[in-house]
């Protein structure tokens, strides 16, 4: 059997200080306990966990606070990027030992767990909806590339660099997907880029190279592909990503699984104790 390696995403937990809701209807928080629970009960375990952003709501010190209390009981290693709900200084501040690769503005980061570089990108935008990916993180990410082309690497970053047909979204996504995209074709080692934002899971391809949204623990952005509705959100059934690499004879590649968050029936077998199908 191939060799695994399991990186889980989660994203958009938009936590509220203790006893608000998102939108006077969605319990963040419960939905993260939901979260991790579900995390930690997965076998086989995730090897590392990455959040894409949206890690508070407002964002206030209160709101980073609480969301280190909800995350406590998890048992995985964990990093997280910002999204446009969050701040960088604030969010430096609640994880002051992340290997941010700057001293000072964008959180980028780089992890190396077994064969694999996480590169997470921070295309936040200070005081702005829409991502886009700065200098001095561009130019990073093209060094980090560089800097071990025989390594396979996921790149995550929180705004999705493709239009996913929700008018009122797509506004806000990433506004220098092409130059992303330039650096990402100049080092094939990317397998995969992993968004979140859109609260939905989506795919697609980008600069060669499969592209995702992640789903949301929470609520989902109403898939209205038309523009028929005001900006809305449903309650839909909460989900996270499991990307996970296979290595066979030096060669790999990474399968990206949607976990639905909760417990459900199950499972059952198909063979009885004759071998024959039930």
């Amino acid at each position: 059997m191939p060799k695994q390696l399991r990186i889980a995403q989660i994203s958009d937990l938009h936590i509220k200080p203790p006893g608000k809701l998102a939108y006077g209807r969605v319990d963040t928080a419960k939905a993260l306990e939901r979260c991790v629970a579900t995390l930690n009960a997965f076998e086989p375990a995730p090897d590392f966990l990455v959040i894409s952003g949206d890690l508070a709501d407002t964002p206030t010190v209160e709101e980073y606070d609480h969301l280190k209390r909800l995350l406590a009981p998890l048992k995985l290693p964990v990093a997280a990027i910002p999204g446009n709900h969050d701040s960088r200084e604030l969010m430096r501040n609640a994880f002051p030992d992340a290997p941010h690769a700057f001293a000072s503005g964008a959180l980028n980061q780089k992890i190396e767990k077994g064969p694999l570089d996480l590169v997470l990108l921070d295309s936040s935008v200070p005081g702005k909806p829409h991502g886009e990916l700065d200098a001095p993180t561009l130019e990073w990410l093209s060094e980090t590339l560089a800097s071990s082309p025989e390594r396979p690497a996921l790149l995550f970053l929180h705004h999705p660099p493709f239009i996913a047909g929700i008018w009122h979204m797509d506004r806000q996504n990433l506004r220098n997907a092409n130059k992303l995209a330039a650096i990402i074709r100049r080092h094939p080692r990317v397998q995969i880029v992993a968004t979140g934002h859109i609260h939905r899971a989506a795919l697609t391809m980008f600069a060669g190279v499969p592209c995702t949204i992640c789903p949301a623990p929470n609520h989902a952005v109403d898939l209205d592909l038309a523009q028929l509705r005001a900006p809305s959100f449903r309650i839909e059934q909460p989900a996270f990503h499991l990307h996970t690499w296979f290595e066979d004879d030096g060669l790999g590649q990474v399968v990206t699984h949607q976990v639905p968050i909760g417990k459900f029936d199950g499972p059952h077998p198909f063979f009885g104790p004759d071998g024959k199908l039930l």
